[in-house]
């Protein structure tokens, strides 16, 4: 692969990340993704050179150009994280055929992804605007890589059946109805069933460790509710970078 392209690839992943931040912030503001991006603290606007992904941080030393206050580790964590995984897609899909459309639709996942993880993380809520439009842009380009339409439905229909059940068992108690929505949107994404138990086993694994930790660590209770979409979409960008890896070991399948 040419470092070049590795290089644009990180440097656009940096971008997204910057522009899920702001995503995130502004679906909790109930606000337009179309204004100037601004201190949360202050208010003040940010100008463009302080607005730089990762470097503005560095550079401002973590902290706003105008009131001092400091700036919060998701901002430059996310951006990270972002050209992170879109250097490890870009990895996992370079020898593909259809490289452009799997990682138009694995970008979109990721980026998806990050900021849900990051919003239900913060306020214990799976922003159903983002989830909506993009479950329709994962049916969309399932059926443009060529996966039989009634595979992609099946998938979708079994995750949002295994948290219905679940919703219902609990009543309400276990997860919300947005996990509901999740099941449908991450079973799109897998509806091959290696790929589909493989992200239900990790994303429940990494789910009870954390729970157990937090547990121990007297940061929750047991009555304590931990939000599961965090979770999901963390065992879905698993999958999605290493799955033929895992079913390989798990199940012993190519």
């Amino acid at each position: 692969m040419d470092i070049y392209i590795e290089i644009m690839v990180l440097a656009l992943g940096l971008i997204m990340g910057s522009f899920v931040n702001c995503l995130v912030w502004r679906l909790h503001q109930d606000e337009s993704l179309l204004g100037r991006s601004y201190c949360p603290s202050c208010r003040k606007m940010i100008a463009w050179y302080d607005n730089i992904p990762l470097l503005s941080f560095i550079f401002l030393g973590g902290r706003c150009r105008h009131c001092r206050r400091p700036i919060s580790w998701q901002y430059p964590l996310v951006e990270m994280a972002t050209a992170l995984l879109f250097w490890l897609l870009l990895k996992r899909h370079w020898d593909n055929p259809q490289i452009f459309i799997v990682l138009l639709r694995d970008w979109l996942v990721a980026l998806a992804a990050v900021a849900i993880f990051v919003y239900d993380s913060r306020w214990q809520l799976v922003p159903m605007m983002l989830v909506w439009p993009i479950g329709g842009l994962t049916l969309i380009l399932g059926f443009a890589l060529g996966i039989p339409w009634w595979q992609v439905m099946a998938g979708g229909l079994a995750g949002a059946a295994f948290f219905a059940v679940i919703y219902g068992a609990t009543r309400g108690r276990g997860l919300g109805t947005g996990d509901i929505w999740l099941g449908l949107w991450l079973g799109f994404l897998f509806p091959a069933w290696p790929l589909f138990f493989a992200w239900l086993t990790i994303s429940f694994l990494i789910g009870g460790l954390v729970g157990a930790a937090l547990l121990i660590l007297g940061r929750k209770s047991w009555k304590s509710r931990v939000a599961l979409g965090p979770f999901l979409v963390l065992g879905a960008l698993i999958v999605l970078i290493w799955g033929p890896q895992i079913t390989g070991w798990f199940f012993n399948l190519p």
